[in-house]
């Protein structure tokens, strides 16, 4: 059975909604780097990823983040990450593989999209 990657797009407010979901990696990477480059492409400088229902992550899913968030202050843009502390498998995968790797620090991450669009939230500590 091959497991893929999903991306489905939206908008709240200024902010363009990346929501991802299955396995993010070497051959599915690809995709949320594409989806990232359009909605820059169209003139979106504030984004959320929601990564809350990606259950797998390698280095190459890492690497995309990176880039984005790269790619995004590069545009004066603001990036925020949906990671949240409680899942399916009893927490984030893709926060516990950002956090070992020692680059959690470099986003900004929320636990839900509605708290990631408001502008009176802070990012969750890291």
């Amino acid at each position: 059975m091959a497991v893929t990657l999903k991306v489905t797009d939206g908008v709240q407010g200024e902010w363009a909604v990346l929501r991802v979901s299955g396995e993010l990696d070497l051959l599915t990477s690809p995709v949320l780097r594409q989806r990232v480059h359009d909605a820059v492409a169209e003139g979106r400088r504030s984004l959320v990823v929601d990564l809350s229902e990606v259950f797998f992550c390698d280095s190459s899913g890492v690497g995309v983040l990176i880039a984005t968030r790269r790619l995004i202050r590069s545009c004066r843009g603001r990036l925020r990450l949906i990671l949240p502390a409680r899942g399916a498998l009893d927490g984030s995968h893709v926060n516990r593989v950002l956090g070992a790797l020692g680059v959690r620090r470099l986003f900004d991450v929320y636990p839900d999209v509605t708290s990631a669009v408001d502008e009176e939230s802070s990012p969750l500590s890291a």
